[in-house]
């Protein structure tokens, strides 16, 4: 099986999980809340489909999940984490990191070299 498939099937467990152990719905609750049929939900959770953006969207917002979370099982700890962290700081402090960052890189690399 290819890894885009295997990465459908794990995104489904994923999704049914959530509306199973966290938002404590049935399959036609959460297809209501996200904007698509409970058949066509029922074949996302099995692997066999996708939810477009609205619904990855509305499904977010609903869980508190993050869409890394959801479509990939990156780990929401970090970036909720990550996220709380960078509030503290203005968009210029964090293009000013950002680029910091990018020139020790570069040195990083260049010394590799």
């Amino acid at each position: 099986m290819d890894t885009d498939k295997l990465e459908q099937i794990e995104r489904g467990k994923r999704i049914k999980n959530i509306r199973e152990n966290e938002l404590l719905m049935n399959k036609t609750q959460l297809a209501e809340r996200i904007g698509v049929s409970a058949q066509f939900l029922g074949l996302v959770e099995e692997g066999r489909g996708n939810l477009v953006y609205k619904s990855i969207r509305k499904l977010r917002d609903l869980s508190g999940h993050s869409a890394d979370y959801i479509l990939f099982g990156l780990d929401d700890d970090i970036i909720n984490e990550t996220r709380a962290y960078l509030k503290n700081y203005s968009e210029n402090e964090l293009i000013n990191a950002l680029t910091v960052i990018k020139d020790i890189s570069l040195l990083i690399k260049d010394k590799k070299c």
